[in-house]
């Protein structure tokens, strides 16, 4: 067999952070784990490769080299995905496709041959064998979450890794808490599932013997969902080798706001070479937070929890939300305030959208406000169904929080307070590589000369020399970052 696996195009979206990559000349921030993860799985004898629309064209010839194209995406993907597939059929090569979207959408999309549904370990060997009997079905399907123990590595082969800005591996899936917003329990159950130290730390030397060095963001969508395992057996087993090794990598995941409730945890995860975590934040309104089962973020003293996640050494991205039913007509005011006070550079603000599937679609469904399937855009200013407060008042009062957040007056601001919390991990302080110096100097041509407002720029390099010299990398990432937030913005 001959196997094309396909990530489609994501279009420019905050998460793709197109407009930063180009100052170090990277073509993605991250790979498609699930279709290299998916390749370790097919018979070792196949011929295997691999097309990622994000950093390479997908040539006719490509399609039709292959007996089968494999194809996964998001939502945010959905109309590369529906492309590819149109030129398949043209072309008469039969696709699989698989991955969140088809999980959860799969009926919307024509011109499939086979949709292997869930998760891969449990569905993909039902499709191999019938397909090896002849008598392969269109759908594939299961009601159970699998052991992950026995999950192959990724095929890092398969990759141009030098197009990427970081890589990605996995620990665990599913997440114990149960956010009414979120497919995550409804894609990979509420109990997480994780992988041996052993296991872990194999596909780790295997992404080092590649000769990657720098980025790689583990993608749980709760790192910490199950912190006995993390304290007594990952992390521990993941200090010795970072130290082993030289501190290689640098860490970035994905944890609830509880992470702040632990100082051993959180001490052993910045030993281990984690330097940045995304946290769910949402809304700092309790009653908000309430509506949408975030009890985790409730009672609690939010701005305070991410300043000491900051000043452990850690990074911290953030997810905020408007559109809840019970947010008040200040909510606007509130996430600002809250926003810059936390210091959160990267603040990912959205209108609140309810994935298929989902509780909140669920009920929704139910009082007949659904419009349609989500676009996966986290900040295009669309909503899939009919909110309590006046959509024209809600979408004017989040363009005025993007307008607020990401002026350059707010946004260099915010570094500054970042700035002064921060406090760089000992394992992390490192030298300074080429691409950092390439960054600098693109930035002051494109930032500090090209640009409107490029004293705020010189006022942050400037800040950042005089307080805190040794921050002052940093100080020039993040300043990248708000390049490309603001491209995002004035795209709203």
């Amino acid at each position: 067999m001959n196997i094309l696996l396909v990530n489609p195009e994501t279009p420019a979206t905050f998460w793709s952070f197109k407009d930063a990559l180009s100052f170090i000349s990277k073509r993605a921030s991250d790979i498609p784990l699930g279709l290299l993860t998916v390749a370790g799985m097919l018979p070792e004898e196949w011929n295997k490769r691999f097309v990622d629309m994000n950093v390479a064209k997908l040539k006719d010839k490509d399609l039709l080299w292959a007996d089968y194209v494999f194809l996964s995406g998001m939502n945010v993907q959905a109309l590369s995905m529906k492309q590819v597939i149109k030129r398949c059929n043209e072309l008469d090569v039969k696709i699989v496709a698989g991955g969140p979207l088809m999980t959860t959408n799969y009926k919307e999309f024509l011109g499939v041959d086979h949709y292997i549904l869930n998760e891969a370990e449990i569905t993909l060997p039902m499709f191999l064998q019938d397909l090896e009997n002849g008598c392969a079905k269109e759908v594939y399907s299961s009601d159970q979450f699998p052991d992950i123990s026995q999950t192959p590595p990724p095929q890092w082969h398969l990759l141009d890794m030098k197009k990427y800005a970081g890589m990605n591996i996995q620990y665990s899936r599913g997440c114990p808490f149960n956010c009414d917003f979120c497919s995550i329990t409804m894609l990979n159950g509420q109990k997480p599932r994780c992988k041996s130290p052993e296991q872990f730390l194999a596909e780790l030397e295997s992404l080092y013997e590649t000769g990657w060095r720098g980025g790689v963001f583990i993608v749980d969508d709760n790192f910490i969902g199950n912190k006995r395992k993390l304290k007594t057996e990952l992390l521990p087993a993941l200090i010795e080798w970072s130290q082993q090794h030289g501190y290689p990598f640098r860490f970035t995941t994905e944890a609830s706001i509880n992470l702040a409730d632990d100082d051993d945890l959180l001490q052993l995860m910045v030993k281990a070479g984690f330097n940045h975590t995304f946290i769910g934040i949402e809304t700092p309104n309790e009653t908000s937070l309430g509506e949408c089962g975030k009890s985790q973020n409730q009672r609690r003293d939010m701005v305070a929890a991410v300043k000491k996640l900051q000043r452990h050494g850690l990074v911290v991205s953030g997810g905020f939300i408007v559109g809840f039913d019970n947010d008040p007509p200040n909510i606007f005011e509130q996430q600002i305030r809250f926003i810059q006070q936390s210091g959160i550079v990267t603040a990912m603000v959205g209108m609140l959208n309810a994935p298929t599937g989902t509780r909140l679609f669920d009920r929704l469904k139910n009082e007949n406000r659904l419009l349609n399937t989500m676009s996966g855009d986290n900040m295009d200013g669309s909503m899939n169904f009919v909110p309590k407060m006046p959509y024209q008042q809600l979408l004017r009062g989040y363009q005025n929080i993007l307008s607020s957040i990401y002026s350059q007056k707010g946004f260099y601001e915010r570094v500054k307070i970042f700035l002064q919390e921060y406090q760089i991990p000992v394992a992390l302080n490192g030298n300074i590589t080429f691409n950092d110096f390439r960054a600098l100097l693109r930035s002051i041509w494109r930032l500090g000369i090209l640009e409107k407002g490029r004293l705020y720029y010189w006022r942050l390099l400037g800040h950042s020399l005089i307080h805190y010299p040794s921050k002052f990398s940093m100080a020039v990432t993040m300043a990248i970052y708000g390049f490309h937030f603001r491209r995002v913005v004035d795209k709203v």
